[in-house]
């Protein structure tokens, strides 16, 4: 397309899907084709990012899109800094989110129980084709976000390769120790039928019944009184002086809910002096703290509901009652034994409930497979918790080079607190979709009832050999094969990376050593891993956990953790508040340039942000500007191969804050500051080039500055809008693909023409000056004044024609005769306007005086505000902050308006 033939307005849906398509068929998404085609060194440095994998449980939602957006830029970036770069897509299987789904569609579709109605077999083939079908539509809307991975490299973790790698890893463990099968408090969903982990699980808080209840001589407290049945225990702090008198093992007869019972007093410093009486009954079967006492006391335990929500025969007439149901009856027995001292009615707590499928979780001690956190790895003389925190303090095994730096710094100590107080973690799960125990059982045999063989277990990556071995029917938790991603996804186990002598994989990257089959040794650990704050100990802990213990190292060298999307007003997005966005449907109106620019305009390292439609149509109207210089640099201009040579003031300032604006990117982008390196590139864009430096090409006519100032700008944009940037490259002649160009390097501060920064500035700031008494004076803009300039700035003196066009003035050597208004820009640079003949001054000095009145009654209303202890002391911070801004204002207009009378008295 010749340059003349640019269309006029840019149209996102005419470009979008064509360019996506030439860049994935060019092959420059993939690391290894970058380098056969030249546009990577091949010993250059790797870069690698791998997508943290959306679950195949619908559609991408704004988070997602964010997401993408923060790694694509980077990837893009890097690409182009001449890193090889590989940013590596996939999706995950998501177990108990993918099979609650797809079982309650069963159900709403009139299907009463899919598991019994279809089997084991019938259900997961439906779970896999929704997990199939849902996988192809993120894949589409991950590339209409324009995210540059390379596909050929795509990974799922349940594939055949990450299955694989799932096996291998737990028999490892398992062989080690560290994974075992006991008994222990889990968190059970009695609707979906199996256990979940402590992060999977929210808290909602509730108000509901709280009641004081008789034991005894004590009174004990709870929201839960049909979980009280076996509670035959009463715990108290050892230090408690008000229980002094009762030793720890004295056993107490007493009347309970079904009977006498024999209480047996506990003392341990789990219990708080502080709350209630400071005394409670404990149900270890049912509570992780409870449990916890038990085990240490080596207690009894006892079931109270079963694992669908009911009571057991040790409820005596209530058994076989949902307990909600039962809650009511019980205290009405308990009140006719005259057992209820009292009843808040309005109290309020907390209630856990699985985050996948919103039941309420109800704690069990059952027989699962657990990560023991604190036993002693074999060989290295630490535990995993010992392995986790070092891997984000001193370096895993005291090696800086094996060290995670997180950012923002403070979650650091989020994640510390978080190991300090890690519980062995439960992984399997009673669901038939995920990868499955790799553990099988032989049942022990018998002879005319004799034992004559022991139960045999197998844990293996591959089945036993031999018959009558049955596989544990349990699933893994998704997060143990999350936990491998960053080295499963690079060919783990299959390719082990070599071994350098320090014991860290091998970053040596060259032309001999291209592909897949070399991604380990080459792109691990990776460089870059985002996340937002609410997935920290998901996915970023668990991580750390396997690859510290797996491959001794670190899974990535770099973390970003951002904070949560949220609405205009700050709410979370939610189908409940009705505020949903569809970021495709997004992309398709405004164009996904448009969306990427606000979804990343706002965020700051840690923190939660702000998204609206407002933000994306102002990033639309930014595109099509960008779009329109685009169509002036190339019909107003000529190319040329001519080296850019400053020939003015305008020049050398233009060339200068271009080569600070490539700095303070480069900085941003090493700190992760992508909203600030957006507002840097966008503030010279829209401000130093567009409404200055065109304009003054207007009347100069450098046409090799001014291509190459927006050459220049079209690659420092391409990674946060690499459409429109890839569009104009294109409709420019332009040859092989922006995306693989070089990045702009800045040069020393030292070589930077910081003078002509500074004159330009003044000359800015005198233009300005011109133009704002223009607005103060009432003088119609496109009639010329006349000007007397005063100045020892041979650069400023040298951009006359400049002057005379922007402001629209005639530049005399003199001070014409009769009223004039002095202009002080600096020390350096001043100018005299002649009013004479064209403002009627007696009419003007009375409007501007009455002007300056009415602001200065209303800056002494504002300071007499703000000198009000009443007002300082009560008014929120954000009020008295505007106040001040308000009175600031005043002031500077007040003196604005002053100087102006000054000037016609």
């Amino acid at each position: 397309m010749e340059s003349n033939d640019i269309p006029k307005a840019y149209d996102p849906g005419a470009w979008e899907e064509r360019l996506y398509r030439k860049w994935e068929e060019s092959g420059l998404f993939n690391p290894d084709t970058c380098i056969e085609a030249d546009v990577t060194k091949a010993d250059a440095e790797p870069f690698s990012v791998l997508m943290p994998p959306p679950n195949v449980t619908g559609v991408l939602h704004l988070g997602h899109a964010m997401e993408n957006a923060i790694m694509d830029v980077m990837a893009r970036q890097k690409r182009m800094s001449g890193y090889r770069t590989l940013y590596l897509p996939g999706a995950d299987h998501a177990a108990i989110a993918t099979q609650a789904r797809v079982e309650k569609r069963l159900v709403e579709d009139g299907m009463e129980n899919p598991r019994e109605t279809l089997g084991r077999e019938g259900l997961l083939e439906k779970v896999r084709a929704y997990a199939d079908e849902s996988k192809d539509a993120i894949t589409h809307q991950v590339r209409a976000m324009g995210s540059s991975c390379d596909w050929s490299r795509f990974v799922y973790t349940f594939d055949d390769a990450r299955a694989n790698a799932v096996n291998v890893m737990f028999q490892k463990m398992y062989n080690d120790g560290l994974i075992y099968r006991g008994d222990r408090i889990v968190n059970w969903d009695p609707n979906l039928q199996t256990t979940v982990s402590d992060d999977e699980i929210v808290r909602e808080e509730e108000t509901t019944k709280f009641y004081y209840l008789r034991y005894g001589p004590f009174t004990i407290s709870t929201a839960r009184p049909e979980t009280k049945f076996g509670d035959k225990y009463v715990v108290m702090h050892p230090e408690d002086k008000r229980y002094k008198k009762y030793e720890h093992g004295q056993t107490l007869e007493l009347e309970w809910i079904s009977g006498p019972i024999t209480a047996t007093i506990i003392k341990d410093e789990a219990v708080d002096p502080s709350f209630g009486t400071g005394v409670m009954t404990i149900t270890p079967w049912h509570d992780m703290t409870d449990f916890e006492i038990a085990e240490r006391h080596n207690l009894d335990r006892e079931q109270i509901i079963d694992f669908d929500g009911k009571l057991l025969p040790i409820a005596g007439e209530f058994a076989g009652t949902p307990i909600l149901e039962a809650r009511g009856t019980i205290i009405e027995r308990l009140q006719e034994k005259g057992l209820v001292e009292k009843i808040d009615e309005e109290y309020v707590h907390s209630i856990a409930r699985n985050e996948r499928g919103s039941g309420l979780i109800e704690p069990q001690i059952k027989r699962q497979w657990f990560v023991a956190v604190d036993r002693e790895v074999p060989g290295r003389g630490k535990t995993i918790k010992d392995l986790m925190r070092e891997a984000v303090t001193t370096g895993l095994d005291g090696d800086p080079e094996k060290k995670v730096k997180i950012r923002p710094e403070r979650f650091e100590k989020i994640y510390l607190h978080w190991i300090d107080n890690l519980r062995d973690w439960c992984i399997s799960r009673q669901i038939w979709w995920g990868h499955r125990i790799p553990v099988w059982y032989k049942k022990p045999t018998t002879d005319n009832g004799q034992l004559t063989t022991e139960e045999k277990i197998y844990c293996g990556a591959e089945a036993p050999e031999g018959e009558g071995w049955e596989q544990d029917p349990d699933t893994l938790d998704t997060w143990f094969s999350s936990g491998l991603w960053s080295f499963s996804t690079l060919g783990w186990p299959s390719h082990i990376a070599s071994r350098s002598e320090a014991g860290r994989p091998s970053q040596a990257s060259n032309s001999g050593k291209l592909g897949p089959k070399y991604d380990l040794e080459n792109f691990h650990p990776t460089s870059f891993m985002q996340m937002g704050y609410e997935i920290l100990f998901f996915w970023m802990a668990r991580m750390i956990l396997m690859t510290g213990y797996g491959l001794e190292t670190i899974p990535f060298r770099n973390v970003y953790i951002h904070g949560m999307l949220r609405d205009r007003d700050g709410r979370k997005f939610s189908k409940s508040l009705g505020n949903g966005i569809d970021p495709i449907e997004v992309g398709r109106k405004y164009g996904t340039d448009a969306l990427r620019l606000a979804l990343l305009s706002d965020i700051t390292p840690g923190n939660d942000a702000r998204f609206s439609i407002d933000r994306v149509e102002n990033a639309r109207n930014f595109v099509n500007k960008l779009w329109n210089i685009a169509r002036y640099v190339d019909t107003m201009s000529e190319a040329s191969d001519a080296e850019p040579k400053a020939g003015s003031l305008s020049d050398r300032f233009i060339l200068a804050r271009l080569d600070r604006v490539i700095h303070q990117a480069d900085e941003h982008f090493q700190e992760y500051r992508f909203s600030l390196a957006l507002e840097t590139l966008r503030s010279f864009t829209r401000d130093d080039f567009a409404d200055w430096y065109v304009e003054i090409h207007k009347v100069e006519k450098n046409d090799a500055v001014l291509r190459h100032v927006f050459d220049t700008l079209l690659r420092l944009w391409h990674p946060f809008i690499p459409f429109v940037t890839e569009a104009i490259h294109e409709t420019r002649n332009g040859k092989g693909f922006l995306m693989v160009s070089a990045w702009p390097e800045a040069g020393d501060e030292a070589s930077r023409d910081a003078e002509a920064e500074a004159s330009f500035h003044e000359l800015r700031n005198l233009i300005k000056k011109i133009r704002n008494l223009r607005a103060a004076y009432r003088i119609d803009p496109g009639r010329m004044l006349a000007i007397s300039l005063r100045t020892d700035l041979a650069p400023v003196r040298e951009s006359a024609p400049v002057i005379r066009r922007l402001a629209r003035v005639e530049i005399t050597e003199e001070d014409e005769e009769g009223a004039r208004a002095d202009i002080v820009v600096s020390d350096r640079l001043g100018a005299s306007v002649s009013l004479e003949g064209i403002i009627d001054i007696d009419t003007e000095r009375a409007r501007l005086e009455n002007e300056y009145t009415e602001i200065e009654r209303h800056a002494e209303r504002l300071a007499d505000k703000l000198g009000n202890r009443n007002f300082t002391d009560h008014a929120p911070k954000p009020v008295i902050e505007q106040t001040r801004t308000l009175l600031e204002e005043a002031q500077a207009k007040a003196r604005e308006l002053k100087q102006h009378i000054d000037a016609i008295s």
